[in-house]
């Protein structure tokens, strides 16, 4: 087991494959920092691969919610608090990375399209020690945050693609109605974040 792990993603909204994630790469490591992208608008995408890094209504949720959605969920699947970190992760803009984790940790990955092969190259590039979790092209996914906002959108069950705690935060803090509001609104580009 390695002192530090890292993972990253943008977490919008946290659904149980991210879950499966983060216990995947918490078996791992000691202590893990999970790394939120696209954390506030100036870090929106620069590559054509990162197809939902751009527009609001593709981000609905700040990272100080993002935060706090995903430290609710892990207290809640008994992830003790002392063995992770949440930091900002700005993959778009990889030579801030540094400043957010610990030089020496492995970055832990899981591979479904083209992005995530972007995104492991960078990293590498870096100087990183990278680790694959799993390798999926050409698969379903499984639960995609997009899915799970589609679903609030258009008012169909989304709970059990979630764990519950992030279902509860994302009604108490009304960013369900959110998401329906920027659906309605057809935000479509990053012009609007």
């Amino acid at each position: 087991m390695v002192e530090n792990g890292v993972i990253h993603g943008r977490f919008q909204l946290f659904h149980l494959k991210h879950l499966e994630y983060v216990l995947a790469a918490k078996m791992h490591c000691k202590k893990l920092y999970l790394g939120i992208t696209h954390p506030d608008g100036t870090f929106s995408a620069v590559s054509p691969n990162d197809i939902h890094g751009t527009t609001k209504r593709d981000n609905p949720m700040t990272y100080f919610e993002r935060m706090e959605m995903i430290q609710e969920a892990l207290r809640d699947f008994g992830v003790k608090r002392e063995e992770y970190e949440i930091v900002p992760f700005p993959i778009n803009r990889p030579e801030y990375i540094s400043q957010y984790i610990p030089n020496d940790a492995v970055h832990y990955i899981g591979i479904y399209d083209a992005w995530g092969e972007e995104r492991c190259q960078i990293l590498k590039r870096l100087g990183y020690q990278v680790e694959i979790l799993w390798h999926r092209l050409d698969s379903n996914p499984g639960v995609t945050a997009t899915e799970v906002r589609t679903c609030i959108e258009q008012g169909r069950n989304w709970q059990s693609l979630v764990p519950k705690t992030v279902y509860e935060y994302v009604i108490s803090h009304g960013i369900d109605q959110r998401i329906r509001e920027y659906a309605q609104k057809g935000f479509a580009t990053g012009d609007d974040m």
